[in-house]
């Protein structure tokens, strides 16, 4: 069952979707100097939902000692953060001029996940 799809209309009236471009890490390439250079697999046009985190996964994120602007994004996909056996490096989030890295899955469904989130320094 699709929760996220059941409610998602009704949460998107107080606080509306966004559309976003999410480039999924796909592992790394070998730069000319031969440093590690990240690769990404581009979805355009996804629509997820940014929204503060919760008092539970604001403390989870601080017991990882990050820091820096986080939120939490709900959004449809299997979306992860750094998986290093699959030496992936991470998600990222494009919404507008804003890069998001997923930091951690928070929750994940077979639909949907709810992914922390930070803003990176462009």
């Amino acid at each position: 069952m699709n929760l996220h799809g059941i409610v998602s209309g009704a949460i998107g009236t107080v606080n509306p979707h966004i559309t976003a471009l999410v480039r999924y890490s796909n592992g790394y390439t070998i730069g000319p100097s031969g440093k590690q250079v990240p690769a990404y697999v581009d979805a355009p046009n996804q629509m997820v939902q940014m929204q503060a985190l919760s008092g539970k996964d604001l403390a989870f994120l601080q017991n990882l000692n990050i820091q820096g602007v986080q939120r939490a994004l709900y959004m449809y996909g299997d979306t992860q953060g750094v998986v290093r056996p699959r030496a992936k490096g991470g998600d990222l989030v494009v919404i507008g001029s804003d890069i998001w890295k997923v930091i951690t899955v928070l929750e994940t469904w077979p639909d949907w996940s709810k992914v922390g989130v930070t803003l990176q320094v462009a």
